[in-house]
Order: C-alpha cells, then sequence, then structure tokens
C-alpha cells in the first residue's frame, strides 16, 4: 500500500506543475496582447495627431489668406454625449503680419437655439475643455502654431441631444484678429 500512495501523491506533484506551467504561459501570453493593445492605441493617437497637423498645414499652404484654420475643415463636429475620451476640433493660428504677434483666443456657445431651450449658452460653455488660452501664444511674421490647439466637448451622458455652435475668436495683441463658427451636434 506504500507504494500506491507515493504513486498517487507523485501524479499529483506532476499535475500540479503541469498545471502551473500552463497558467504561467497564459498569464505571459495575456500580458503580451494587453502590451500590443495599449502600444496600438498610442500609435492610432500619433497617427491621428500626425493627420490632424498635416489638414492644418495644409489650410494654411493653400495659397488663401488664411489666419485661423480648423479641422476638421466642414467646421461640423459630431460629439457622442458621455464619451470617453470626450471628442471635439482643433484649430491653429497662423500670424500674418511682418512682426511678433501675441495671441489669444476664447471659444463660446453663441447659438442654442437648436436646443429647444433645455440647455443655455453657460452649461454649453461647461461642456468645454481648453475653451480659454491659459497662456499667450508668441508667433513670429509668418509662423503658424507648431501644435494644433485641441478644443474638446465633454457633454454628459445627461446633455440633450442637440446642436450648439461655438464661436472661436481669436486676438492678436488683445486686438480682434479673426473668428469663425463651429457647429457640435451632440449625440
Amino acid at each position: 500500500m506504500a507504494k500506491i500512495g507515493s504513486k498517487g501523491a507523485m501524479e499529483m506533484s506532476v499535475g500540479t506543475i503541469v498545471t502551473i506551467v500552463l497558467l504561467m504561459s497564459v498569464l505571459v501570453l495575456g500580458l503580451f496582447f494587453i502590451q500590443k493593445i495599449f502600444s496600438s492605441s498610442n500609435n492610432a493617437i500619433d497617427s491621428v495627431n500626425q493627420q490632424l497637423t498635416s489638414q492644418i498645414n495644409q489650410a494654411f499652404s493653400n495659397g488663401q489668406e488664411t489666419k485661423l484654420a480648423i479641422y476638421p475643415t466642414s467646421r461640423i463636429v459630431d460629439v457622442k454625449r458621455g464619451a470617453s475620451p470626450p471628442q471635439g476640433f482643433a484649430f491653429s493660428i497662423y500670424n500674418d503680419a511682418k512682426s511678433n504677434a501675441v495671441f489669444n483666443y476664447t471659444i463660446r456657445a453663441t447659438d442654442v437655439s437648436n436646443c429647444a431651450g433645455s440647455i443655455t449658452t453657460q452649461v454649453a460653455n461647461s461642456y468645454l475643455i481648453g475653451g480659454i488660452s491659459s497662456s499667450p501664444l508668441p508667433l513670429g511674421p509668418g509662423q503658424a502654431l507648431d501644435n494644433a490647439v485641441l478644443v474638446t466637448v465633454a457633454a454628459p451622458q445627461s446633455a440633450p441631444a442637440c446642436t450648439v455652435v461655438y464661436t472661436v475668436n481669436v486676438y492678436q495683441n488683445g486686438n480682434p484678429y479673426s473668428s469663425a463658427d463651429v457647429q457640435v451636434t451632440l449625440q
């Protein structure tokens, strides 16, 4: 009987070792796939950032007198309510003056009439992240911003589905420089 008991103990320890090896293999593969997912999402963000920068640079180099370039160029943005991360639009400024200038901007809701009174301009403004320049943006003559300004609209899930018009106002040395409207549809 002693031999049967030790054989059973030996089989159990081999089974335990095989189970541990299999579980470690699954753990390593799981970590590998998680790392791949995160690196691919970072690559996707970098790709979008490069596309955004190239689209804005193309808007400045098209031979027109463009002081303010907004992406998407249609200036119509669809934002999913409660989206994480928040969605929005980007813009860049071009200094067409022959001297250095300091730029600031503000973005404000100017038309909420499509929302049928369900939100006010103050509430629509509260959805903006990056709606006011936090620091001056100095540009030399003929220069554009190196990195576009990203403005996101963090509308909560409880926000009504409607279209809000936001106006981007850019100031050069404290004086009005350029402005443009962006239609943001909360979906």
